[in-house]
């Protein structure tokens, strides 16, 4: 059977957890009530071991097999937070937290994993230790960062770590991966350009740094268009513009906020380089001054080639050889399970949602369907990467 029948099993009490998570969404790192509903689960279930506080708010279960000739241990990660969203459901187990839904599927994501830990801790049926890593603050927060900063992975020995994430638009029982970058680097700028203010029917006295914005936001597109190689990714997008209070004043400064997206180091390393480098110079050809402050993010979600190769077959298992896609494009938004594959070789899959809203859209639901899949490739990447003997 593609999913485990004890799985198919739990499916109705995953679905309760799930939409009690969805009720009470909490952001960031915190994640309190959730944290502490999946520290009281696994000690239910009977982990061996369970740690809270890992990365602020962070919880992991250790799982031991029936065996530990192997002495290999698996790590799968999911995530805890929510988003600051006004959800626009009408479903009975809508947000009760005013500006705060899970708008991305963590939800289901935090529940699919609870559900493996039961049946790996009922079952343990394989030759290793199993790692459930809980984590949060992965909404923009770096929680993952924090979890890896705290010793997650020198502290339960994890070899190789492994990522999950509901997908809207693939059909429900599918899943999509692929080799090498997944998921974009996710960087952010903000400048700041200084001419000077003045009459704005006195142009010729001033320096309009309003003019001089326009051209900069223009060049910017260049870094793409004619500095990174044509079949490199590279995303720069000015956001935000924010300039002087009134019709008839010509400002002394612009702010520009903007974000950029790369799958290569090499690429992104590159984009950087070349922002700086046409912002001060534009602004020097204006008379203008620059002020460029560029903050790195998530790095690019890398999946190693092995692993992928691995987590693939395991989804064929679960899904049918026709339910795993592996030519899928990557997506250029970002991922901090990037900083988990940074340090252990592993990979990161797409679950089916079905036909429902975009991810981080108020009328989003994580559906529940999906779960029996992704908690039956969970338990299968434990019993497959590390079989009894």
């Amino acid at each position: 059977m593609p999913i485990i029948n004890r799985v198919a099993d739990l499916a109705d009490e995953i679905a309760t957890w799930r939409r009690d998570f969805h009720e009470n969404p909490e952001i960031l790192f915190d994640v309190h009530r959730t944290a502490g509903i999946v520290a009281e689960k696994l000690k239910e279930f009977g982990c061996d071991e369970v740690v809270t506080g890992l990365g602020q708010t962070g919880v992991v279960g250790v799982i031991r097999g029936r065996t530990n000739n192997s002495g290999r241990v698996i790590g799968l990660r999911a995530d805890m937070d929510a988003l600051p969203i006004e959800e626009a459901t009408d479903v009975p187990y809508k947000s009760k937290v005013p500006g705060k839904m899970h708008a991305c599927g963590h939800d289901g994501h935090t529940a699919m994993l609870l559900g493996a830990a039961k049946y790996l801790a009922e079952t343990r049926n394989f030759d290793g230790t199993a790692i459930m890593i809980f984590q949060p603050a992965e909404e923009g927060g770096g929680g993952g960062d924090a979890m890896v900063k705290d010793g997650l992975m020198e502290r339960f020995g994890v070899q190789e770590v492994y990522g999950m994430h509901n997908m809207p638009g693939i059909p429900v029982g599918h899943f999509a991966i692929r080799p090498g970058p997944m998921m974009a680097a996710a960087d952010r700028f903000s400048i700041v350009i200084e001419g000077k203010g003045g009459h704005a029917a006195r142009p010729h006295d001033c320096i309009d740094p309003v003019v001089v914005s326009a051209h900069v936001i223009t060049a910017l597109q260049t870094v793409a268009s004619r500095n990174a190689d044509p079949l490199d990714s590279v995303v720069v997008s000015v956001c935000s513009v924010k300039a002087g209070d009134t019709f008839n004043v010509i400002p002394q400064k612009v702010t520009l906020l903007g974000t950029v997206r790369t799958l290569s180091p090499e690429v992104r390393d590159l984009a950087e380089t070349r922002i700086r480098a046409i912002t001060e110079s534009v602004c020097t050809a204006f008379g203008a001054t620059a002020e460029v402050d560029y903050s790195r993010g998530y790095p690019v979600t890398m999946n190693d080639p092995a692993k992928t190769t691995f987590m693939t077959e395991v989804a064929k298992a679960v899904a049918g050889e026709s339910g795993v896609d592996t030519t899928v494009a990557p997506l250029m938004g970002a991922e901090d399970f990037s900083y988990m594959l940074e340090q252990r070789p592993g990979a990161y899959i797409f679950v089916g949602n079905g036909d429902t809203a975009g991810v981080h859209h108020p009328a989003y639901d994580f559906n529940d369907e999906a779960a029996p899949y992704g908690v039956s490739l969970w338990a299968k990447i434990i019993e497959s990467g590390m079989p009894a003997r």
